[in-house]
């Protein structure tokens, strides 16, 4: 590839469904949920030998900026930019396409959250893609199970590179949003459906254009972006302003060529207590915790323990058990989706 290649890490989610563990200004990015590290740390670590940390942006916002620079403080200073508000994904990568395009206007760009996945092949293999066709490109996952919690893409002919390859390039037909179980085992059984990853890679022109194309509120913020004037003006002043819309609804649905390249790697958001859940440590009825927890008559429980609080479970099932220092939460595993709705109702020291 002729083109330098930047990354632009999303790391300022909020991380609702691990409530009580997370908070406004501790995500789940920042939590160690299934390993020493964060997820932040793991996914910086992904970039080694790909691209350096000079050409990586972190994109978080204005409640959880400190405790991300604590984190990283070996990451250049000036290559985390905190959000002055939230205002969605569109907006986010608006951003990080006009601080790649001052630095190199003919770069390539990999867009991607903070989660947890090993990806150097694919992301090399979706920047020739990106480089080539001037296609934006999109990873897809191949689905173990109709999830209703992802999108999906429905994925076209193959599209050969020059490059060649072993990982399969394909054309996108369209995407679907996150659809009921049934409709998900129907996505399975047609075989040509992949999970959304959120993961994006395309060259600055391309993305350029099509923001110019479909979103100009939002390119007219990128020129500002890309100008040489105080970048912490133009946030404050500009970055509220924006429409509160996703990258999916604002570009990737409405763009003429997008492809999907199938990740080679095992893949997981740890998007919910039951993704991680299946990190910890299970007895012979399925109780999985991250400490060793006294069961009686339980079984298929999720429990995590920050504390050394002792945790006892007699004859209850299918529950979520999560306790910090000041807060624990109760419920079904199968009511988990509904925790961010929880955290909404909760006093706002607690959120």
């Amino acid at each position: 590839m002729a083109n330098s290649i930047y990354a632009l890490i999303l790391a300022g989610g909020s991380g609702e469904r691990f409530w009580p563990l997370s908070r406004r200004n501790r995500p789940k990015q920042l939590l160690r949920l299934v390993s020493a590290r964060t997820l932040l740390e793991e996914t910086v670590a992904r970039l080694e030998g790909l691209v350096p940390p000079e050409r990586t942006l972190i994109l978080t916002n204005v409640e959880q900026e400190k405790a991300v620079r604590d984190l990283l403080k070996r990451f250049p200073k000036e290559n985390v930019i905190a959000e002055p508000t939230k205002r969605d994904t569109a907006a986010a990568v608006a951003l990080g396409a006009g601080w790649v395009a001052a630095r190199d206007h003919s770069a390539t760009m990999l867009a991607f959250p903070a989660d947890r996945a090993a990806f150097q092949d694919t992301m090399k293999t979706a920047a020739a893609a990106a480089e080539e066709t001037g296609a934006l490109v999109t990873i897809g996952i191949k689905p173990t199970w109709p999830c209703p919690g992802f999108g999906y893409i429905e994925q076209g002919e193959p599209v050969r590179l020059r490059a060649g390859g072993k990982i399969a390039v394909h054309r996108v037909i369209r995407f679907r949003e996150k659809p009921n179980v049934e409709l998900a085992e129907s996505f399975l059984r047609k075989g040509n459906f992949r999970w959304n990853a959120g993961m994006f890679v395309w060259s600055v022109p391309t993305v350029l254009s099509e923001f110019n194309r479909h979103a100009p509120q939002l390119a007219d913020f990128i020129s500002q972006v890309r100008s040489p004037n105080d970048l912490d003006k133009i946030l404050r002043d500009g970055f509220a302003k924006l429409p509160r819309i996703s990258f999916d609804y604002a570009i990737m649905e409405k763009a003429d060529r997008v492809m999907v390249v199938e990740a080679s790697f095992d893949w997981d958001d740890v998007g919910s207590w039951q993704a991680v859940a299946r990190y910890f440590k299970k007895d012979d009825h399925g109780n999985a915790a991250n400490r060793p927890v006294t069961a009686l008559d339980a079984s298929d429980n999720i429990i995590f323990n920050e504390g050394e609080t002792a945790i006892a479970l007699l004859g209850v099932r299918n529950l979520i058990v999560v306790r910090t220092e000041d807060a624990m939460l109760i419920c079904h595993r199968h009511d988990a989706e509904k925790i961010k709705k929880l955290v909404g109702k909760l006093p706002s020291e607690l959120q």
